[in-house]
């Protein structure tokens, strides 16, 4: 005898089916975090072992507004989940929007001061110690941030299309869990190359 499968709605989707994006985003974390862990190390390892400059000292400058951007982008995507958990999509694309944005004004600041390092400074990722491992740690860092711009972006896109409702509040929120994880991972690049080894 034949048996027909009946899609539940995601209010009454097993908890289970609920917590898989989450495990999934949660492991995709901590794999994550092993990779900028080693980065991290090998850049306090390497610090003050150049033989030639510039030393951080002489060319790093803190970005302290592009920072801002990036810490208040956290704050914007916890509005968009608000907004939308509530079902005001207006409200939620605005939110959204303005994550974006911030992240945007992120990877700006970060690509100026990449020239600025590049063709002022004379530092690449050739020229020094310094040079490799500031380059692959806050490479790494942009990277990550850029494949968040590009999730938000296109959640936007669909958002703009009428796609996104209420009930797609979950998924939103794990897709918010990775925009954090970037900007928690600022913090420790922030202090590290800033802070502890300049």
């Amino acid at each position: 005898m034949a048996t027909t499968s009946v899609a539940l709605p995601p209010s009454e989707m097993p908890l289970g089916h609920e917590m898989r994006g989450r495990v999934g985003m949660w492991c995709l974390i901590a794999a994550e975090s092993a990779i900028f862990s080693i980065f991290v190390v090998a850049y306090l390892y390497y610090a003050g072992k150049s033989l030639n400059g510039p030393t951080p000292r002489e060319v790093l400058h803190l970005p302290v507004f592009d920072s801002i951007c990036l810490f208040s982008s956290s704050f914007t995507i916890v509005m968009a989940e608000r907004a939308v958990a509530q079902g005001k999509m207006r409200f939620f694309g605005i939110w959204w929007l303005l994550t974006i944005v911030l992240g945007a004004i992120f990877i700006v600041g970060t690509a100026r001061e990449w020239y600025h390092l590049i063709y002022v400074d004379g530092l690449t990722i050739s020229s020094s110690l310094f040079g490799t491992t500031y380059y692959s740690l806050v490479g790494l860092h942009a990277f990550h941030v850029i494949a968040g711009l590009t999730g938000l972006s296109i959640i936007m896109i669909v958002t703009a299309l009428g796609q996104v409702k209420q009930e797609h509040a979950s998924r939103i929120e794990v897709f918010a869990m990775y925009w954090h994880f970037v900007d928690a991972v600022w913090v420790v690049v922030l202090t590290v190359v800033y802070f502890i080894a300049i």
